[in-house]
């Protein structure tokens, strides 16, 4: 097929590999962008699949606590400006308090009744888009509970109490001391908004996203030219070090770099005065996955002024 300037020019973009590196990239998986990536990972071209043409939408990440559980929400605006607005940070924080008494789920949150407003949050979000004058939505939500224990929370670049650009919840069960879990609790929520795990544990990473990698690592380790069984043992410790990179308990703890997550939370112990275990967390970023279409202003500014 042929190999366009702007496919060349968005594989570019996402990978930062050269241009010619990208076109041969591209002529070698018959134009498939995936593909192309991890051809140029698998040379050792491109370190990561980064989708820069991703940017964040506007809004504002929420979170609200209740006994043995929590909640994190995402409502999106058009603008920052919007979202310094003290209307639709108290919509948020809302929003945030009516997820609390449902599951959690989306659509469940989407049809809890806001105590100021007695209607639904999909309605008064609704009103309010009448009344602020700029479309908004409510993107996301999820809950966390433990049956004992608890869920800590952490916001990250607060702009209110519990509203901000990334938030995250980690629940933590145990019979322990609940203010020193909440602590340690507030740690790890903090070390998930810096390092953004893939999963808590080996089991729960995607498959699909672990065969991809043990597809380029294997590429990789080929290209060495050793034998078999040496890139057998290659790929394995490759695996491993992945494992190491994405899965939180696997992960050195930012607190103390010389434990992992799951043995710091071993050492805990002691402070907690029980055992204690990690059994979920969430992370929302804003406006993470949301594509914005690019616009070209110096060509607007033209158009506006009748050129071509």
């Amino acid at each position: 097929m042929t190999i366009s300037a702007s496919m060349v020019k968005e594989l570019r973009e996402k990978t930062g590999a050269g241009m010619m590196d990208c076109k041969a990239a591209l002529a070698e998986t018959n134009g498939d962008m995936e593909a192309a990536i991890d051809w140029l990972r698998a040379k050792g071209i491109a370190k990561a699949d980064k989708k820069s043409s991703r940017t964040a939408a506007e809004g504002l990440v929420g979170v609200a606590s209740g006994d043995n559980s929590a909640v994190v929400v995402e409502v999106n605006s058009e603008t920052d400006f919007v979202a310094r607005n003290d209307a639709f940070q108290a919509l948020v924080r809302n929003v945030a308090q009516a997820a609390l008494g449902t599951d959690g789920s989306t659509d469940a949150t989407g049809a809890a009744t806001l105590a100021d407003t007695g209607k639904s949050v999909v309605d008064s979000i609704k009103d309010a888009v009448a009344t602020i004058g700029e479309n908004m939505n409510l993107r996301r939500s999820a809950k966390l509970t433990v049956s004992n224990g608890v869920v800590a929370t952490y916001i990250h670049n607060q702009v209110a109490e519990g509203l901000g650009k990334l938030g995250v919840l980690v629940a933590i069960e145990s019979t322990g001391d609940k203010a020193a879990l909440t602590a340690f609790g507030r740690q790890v929520a903090m070390h998930v908004a810096a390092t953004n795990p893939l999963a808590l544990t080996d089991g729960e990473v995607d498959p699909a996203t672990a065969e991809r990698e043990k597809a380029i690592f294997s590429e990789q380790a080929r290209e060495s030219g050793k034998p078999e069984a040496i890139i057998e043992k290659m790929v394995e410790g490759r695996m491993r070090k992945f494992y190491e990179e994405v899965v939180l308990l696997k992960q050195n703890f930012v607190i103390n770099p010389d434990f992992t997550v799951e043995k710091a939370l071993e050492a805990g112990a002691k402070d907690f005065g029980a055992p204690a275990k990690i059994v979920g967390f969430v992370r929302f970023a804003l406006g993470e996955g949301i594509e914005r279409e690019q616009s070209d202003f110096a060509a607007e500014v033209a158009a506006a002024a009748g050129k071509k």
